[in-house]
C-alpha cells in the first residue's frame, strides 16, 4: 500500500513538472511574437548610446513618443472646442443684435446700432427689419443748448454768387426768361468744378416768376432760424407744430410758402388771423409760379430755402402734409452741431441705389416714363454707379421731406446744383440727390441719418385731394405727338428735350431688382 502511493506521488509530481513547462513555452513564445511585432529600436538604441546618453536615453526617448502624439492630439482638440466656443459667441452677439434691433423696448432698441455693419448685413440677409419709428437721441433741455456763435468753416467754396439774368440765347432759343434760365450743358458741366470762387444757375432770374410780395420780404430779413414747409394748388391745409420750446418760439420764423389756389382754400377751410398767419404759420405768398406742374413748384422753398429767405443762417424744410412734432433747436443740436455738419437728410426707407428709385417712380407712375429713362440715361453715361457698400456715403437716395441745413457757401451751392437737376429733367428730386453727390467727388460732407429716426420727427397727414397730372401717366414719346403735344411741360423739365451732347442709344440701364412691396 505504501509503495503505491508513493509511486501515485511522483506521477503526480511529474505530471505538474510537465504542465508548467508547457506554460513556460507557452510565455516564451507569446513574448517572443510581441517582440516580433514590436519596431526594431536597436539602432536607435545604440546610437543614442554612442552619443553618450547610454541606455538610458534611449529609454528616456521611447517614453516621450507617446507623450508627443498626445500633445499632437489635444492641441487639435482644443483648437477645435476653441473654433466652436468662437463660433457660439459670435452666434449669441449676432442674435442679442437682432433681438435689440427689433425689440420695442426705449432701452433695448438705443443699444442697436443701425449705422453698423452688422446691421446692414443682417438687413441685406433679411434678418432685421428697420424699425419704422425709433427714438431720437435729442438733448434734454432746449433752453441749455449752446448755439455756435460763429459759422461753420466753408471749405472748397469761399464765395458764390448767381446769375440773375437769363440768357435765351445759350440753347439757341429765343423764348422768354425762365425762373431756372436757359442753362448750356457746358455752363452745367462747369457748375461741378469746385473753385475758391464760383457763380452757377440757381433759379431766380429777372421776370422768371416766384415773386413776393414787399411786406413779406421785408419779415423774412429778420429771420435767421427758420422752419419752412409749403402748400401748392391746394393740397394740404397747415399743421401746427408741436412740442416747440418757448424758447425756439422766439428763435424760429415758422414761414409756409403758398401760392394764391393754396390762400383761397386756406381761408375758405382754416381759420387765419389777419390775412397772414394760420397758427404758428406766417404764410408767404408765391406771386407767379415759375412752373406748370405744383409737384416742380413746391422745389423752390424746399431746395432753394437759401434764396428765398437770404439773411437765414439754418433752416428746416418739412412738406406741408407733415406736422412736426420735435423741437427745432434740438433737432439743429442733433443733427448739425452735435456732429458738426452743415446738411442733414434721413435715408429712404426703401431705396439705396438711384435706378431702383427711378424704376419705382415709373411703377407708381411719379412721371412720364420714357423721360424717366431719359434722365437716368443721361446720368449713366455721365458715370453714376448703382449704390454699392463700398461708397462713401450709406445711400444715394434720401427721404426729401425733411431737410436740415446750415446755410454755408458750399451746402448753398449744392441746394443750386440739386435744383437745376430738377429743373432741367424730372421733377423727383430723390433722383438727383445722389448724382450732385457723386458729381462733387465726395467733398459734399453731410449727415443722413436713420429712416425710423426721421418718422419720429413728424405725423403723416393725408393730402386734401389725390395729386394726379397727365404727364404721369405716359407711357410712351409717342404720346407726346400730336393733339397730346401739350404734356410737355413749358417751363421746366427743358433738359429732357434738348440735344445731349452724346449718343445715348448705346447705354443700357443698369438691371435692378424691386427690393420691396411698398417700394
Amino acid at each position: 500500500m505504501q509503495i503505491s502511493c508513493n509511486t501515485d506521488g511522483v506521477a503526480g509530481r511529474k505530471i505538474i513538472h510537465t504542465r508548467a513547462v508547457s506554460m513556460d513555452n507557452d510565455v516564451h513564445r507569446s513574448v517572443l511574437l510581441r517582440a516580433s511585432r514590436r519596431p526594431d529600436h536597436t539602432n536607435y538604441s545604440f546610437e543614442i548610446k554612442d552619443g553618450g546618453d547610454g541606455f538610458l536615453g534611449g529609454d528616456k526617448s521611447s517614453s516621450e513618443y507617446p507623450m508627443k502624439v498626445i500633445w499632437k492630439r489635444g492641441f487639435v482638440r482644443l483648437l477645435l472646442v476653441g473654433g466652436i466656443l468662437w463660433m457660439l459667441l459670435i452666434l449669441v452677439v449676432l442674435l442679442f443684435h437682432i433681438w435689440t434691433c427689433q425689440s420695442s423696448l426705449v432701452f433695448l432698441s438705443a443699444i442697436c446700432n443701425k449705422d453698423s455693419t452688422v446691421f446692414q448685413m443682417l438687413h441685406t440677409m433679411g434678418l432685421v427689419t428697420p424699425q419704422h419709428r425709433c427714438s431720437i437721441p435729442l438733448a434734454n433741455d432746449p433752453e441749455k443748448v449752446v448755439i455756435p456763435e460763429k459759422k461753420s468753416p466753408s471749405n472748397f467754396v469761399q464765395s458764390l454768387s448767381y446769375f440773375e439774368e437769363d440768357d435765351a440765347s445759350t440753347n439757341g432759343s429765343q423764348s422768354s426768361p425762365l425762373f431756372g434760365g436757359h442753362q448750356s450743358w457746358k455752363q452745367r458741366e462747369d457748375s461741378f468744378k469746385l473753385r475758391s470762387s464760383m457763380k452757377v444757375h440757381c433759379g431766380f432770374m429777372k421776370n422768371g416768376g416766384a415773386e413776393m410780395s414787399p411786406k413779406d420780404v421785408e419779415y423774412v430779413k429778420k429771420c435767421k432760424f427758420v422752419v419752412a414747409s409749403g402748400i401748392f394748388d391746394g393740397y394740404d391745409t397747415p399743421h401746427q407744430p408741436s412740442n416747440v420750446s418757448p424758447r425756439s418760439k422766439k428763435l424760429f420764423c415758422f414761414l409756409m410758402v403758398v401760392d394764391e389756389v393754396s390762400l383761397n382754400f386756406i381761408k375758405k377751410n382754416v381759420s387765419v388771423r389777419d390775412e397772414e398767419w394760420v397758427g404758428i404759420w406766417r404764410l408767404i405768398l408765391f406771386k407767379n409760379p415759375p412752373y406748370d406742374e405744383p409737384r416742380r413748384n413746391g422745389k423752390v422753398p424746399k431746395i432753394l430755402t437759401h434764396r428765398l429767405f437770404p439773411q437765414a443762417l439754418y433752416s428746416i424744410w418739412i412738406d406741408g402734409k407733415m406736422e412736426l412734432i420735435v423741437d427745432p433747436l434740438l433737432m439743429l443740436e442733433r443733427y448739425l452741431w452735435r456732429g458738426k455738419y452743415t446738411f442733414a437728410i434721413a435715408q429712404h426707407k426703401h431705396h439705396k441705389n438711384i435706378y431702383e428709385e427711378a424704376d419705382s417712380n415709373k411703377r407708381r407712375k411719379r412721371y412720364a416714363r420714357p423721360l424717366i429713362d431719359h434722365h437716368m440715361k443721361i446720368y449713366r453715361y455721365e458715370g453714376l454707379e448703382p449704390w454699392n457698400p463700398l461708397k462713401q456715403t450709406k445711400s444715394d437716395v434720401p427721404e426729401g421731406a425733411i431737410i436740415i441745413r446750415e446755410h454755408t457757401p458750399l451746402t448753398n451751392l449744392f441746394s443750386c446744383l440739386w435744383f437745376n437737376e430738377v429743373n432741367l429733367f424730372t421733377p423727383r428730386d430723390q433722383l438727383s440727390f445722389g448724382f450732385v453727390v457723386y458729381r462733387l467727388k465726395g467733398n459734399f460732407k453731410f449727415f443722413m441719418f436713420p429712416n425710423c429716426e426721421y418718422n419720429s420727427i413728424f405725423i403723416l397727414h393725408p393730402h386734401t385731394r389725390e395729386h394726379s397730372s397727365k404727364i404721369e401717366w405716359v407711357k410712351s414719346l409717342n404720346e407726346f405727338k400730336g393733339n397730346n403735344s401739350g404734356l410737355k411741360e413749358s417751363r421746366g423739365g427743358l433738359g429732357l428735350w434738348a440735344p445731349y451732347p452724346a449718343d445715348l442709344n448705346s447705354v443700357i440701364l443698369p438691371p435692378v431688382a424691386r427690393t420691396s412691396k411698398a417700394g
